[in-house]
């Protein structure tokens, strides 16, 4: 049995690389490795595998990563980073590598999971290359099992020599293989999980495909900004309410569409003074005298800057427009306090939801279900809000 103290190690390392993950595009786990210790070998294509299996894998097996030593092991930072990371060990790849695995042997019986990648190096457009024996001698050596597992989307989350960008990856684990099992069927085993893995196809929404066109179309932006425009003059729906359902469904479109949504409110607040102070009322659905008198004291005595309780106090932004149009608060004091806390707001909620978003990617077939509580949340918190001030 390991000792606490590297299970705790691998609890901790566990969490990391699937939170690094869960924002990346997120990872998906078919299998479980047998009880005890086992010797996994995977297919590599990326230095995202390590992260994956890391994530994937039972922290109750602290699972030891082979590493190869004439590249994470050649300078202090990239060891300490290696060891402390990924619970890597050092492999010769020019000789003495046997020597290094049977190493391992000892903690293979106290019921880790060794991980190799028995290619040796980052495999080169997809393909598999041949494994070595190595990963077969340590596991006859130690007694234990040789579980095959097959690696998808690390590919693409982490290209060999190209950058990050978000993508999807799935481990799938797969039955022990035979006791006299050669290398050749060892590939085999990993080459089919690999591929079936690969081929298996996303589950999506209809709902989410359909939001997803429009928000990534030249509708999007114009979208977000009449939206959070409108909802600065007179609409009862705050724009984070939008960006709840559209960064979910494209977290890449949120920077754009929370800019978007932030210069809306910021045009619609100015006009929304301008207006007040002509003597210009507009309908404000869904907002009470009790909202009022709060915004005209605070006006009152703070000026433009009262508007920076807005995002958190639950009074819509247009009352505080209205209201510091009436207050006669200068345009250009108003616009710099509203950019301000709007900003704030508004670029945190659209950057959280698409967090969340990459976080779900493998639910998004439930893409309906959640607007309907994103819809269901909003409506009972508006109305808490409303009866709050009433």
């Amino acid at each position: 049995m390991l000792p606490v103290r590297s299970r705790f190690a691998a609890v901790l390392r566990r969490g990391l690389w699937w939170g690094v993950l869960s924002l990346t595009g997120g990872v998906e786990r078919r299998g479980r490795l047998p009880l005890g210790g086992c010797v996994v070998v995977a297919n590599h294509s990326s230095h995202a595998d390590t992260a994956a299996l890391l994530a994937a894998l039972d922290a109750r097996h602290g699972p030891a990563i082979g590493a190869a030593a004439d590249y994470w092991f050649t300078s202090p930072w990239r060891r300490r980073i290696c060891r402390r990371l990924a619970a890597g060990f050092p492999v010769r790849r020019g000789g003495g590598g046997t020597a290094d695995l049977l190493s391992m042997a000892g903690e293979l019986r106290e019921g880790r999971a060794v991980v190799l990648f028995p290619e040796g190096t980052r495999a080169r457009d997809g393909e598999l290359g041949s494994f070595h024996r190595g990963a077969l001698v340590l596991a006859e050596e130690a007694g234990v099992p040789v579980v095959p597992v097959g690696i998808a989307g690390t590919d693409r989350l982490l290209p060999k020599h190209g950058r990050l960008r978000s993508s999807l990856v799935r481990v799938t684990v797969g039955e022990p293989l035979p006791r006299a099992a050669s290398p050749r069927e060892a590939r085999d085993a990993v080459l089919a999980l690999n591929s079936r893995t690969a081929a298996e196809p996303l589950r999506d929404s209809a709902l989410r495909r359909r939001v997803a066109s429009v928000v990534t179309s030249r509708l999007g932006l114009p979208l977000a900004f009449c939206w959070a425009f409108a909802e600065a003059l007179s609409w009862p729906l705050m724009p984070e309410l939008l960006l709840g359902a559209v960064c979910v469904a494209v977290p890449g479109a949120a920077p754009k569409m929370s800019l978007g949504a932030l210069a809306g409110s910021l045009a619609g607040g100015l006009l929304a003074l301008q207006l007040a102070s002509a003597g210009v009322a507009l309908p404000a659905p869904l907002t009470t005298d009790r909202m009022r008198a709060e915004v005209r004291h605070a006006l009152a005595l703070e000026g433009a800057s009262a508007v920076r309780h807005q995002p958190w106090n639950g009074i819509p932004f247009k009352v505080y427009g209205a209201g510091a149009g009436a207050a006669g608060v200068p345009a250009s004091d108003w616009l710099a306090a509203s950019a301000a806390a709007r900003g704030s707001r508004t670029l945190t909620v659209g950057l959280g939801f698409a967090a969340f978003g990459l976080m779900t990617r493998r639910h998004r077939r439930h893409y309906g279900r959640y607007l309907a509580l994103l819809g269901g949340g909003f409506a009972v918190g508006l109305a808490l809000i409303v009866h709050g001030w009433s």
